[in-house]
């Protein structure tokens, strides 16, 4: 199992629509840039059939270091967090899930 880029998924999408490389970039970077926006802003996005993206807050705290065995401490902050649909894992699941690629999540 590789890891899929950016380019990767314009490249798949231009060839399913007929779109150029260029608008499929373009249209795949304000999908992005929206969910991000969106994930700033403190809302939740819910993509029916795929999943939601959510921000968690994570308090403050104290770890080790594993490397030192110092104690470090760890700021609060925000964290994004994916959680798939009944959907997605059922095809993630499925057997054969190598060649789900072309099946249709909704």
């Amino acid at each position: 199992m590789g890891n899929v880029t950016k380019k990767d998924i314009v490249d798949e999408i231009a060839a399913r629509t007929g779109l150029t490389q260029v608008d499929t970039k373009i249209i795949v970077e304000c999908f992005l840039d929206a969910i991000a926006k969106s994930l700033v802003q403190g809302k939740n996005i819910e993509i029916r059939g795929f999943g939601r993206f959510k921000v968690k807050e994570k308090k403050a705290r104290t770890a080790r270091n594993p490397r030192t065995g110092e104690m470090v401490h760890i700021d609060a902050g925000l964290k994004p967090i994916f959680e798939a649909s009944k959907e997605l894992k059922n095809v993630l699941n499925s057997d054969g899930a190598e060649g789900e690629s072309d099946k249709k999540v909704d």
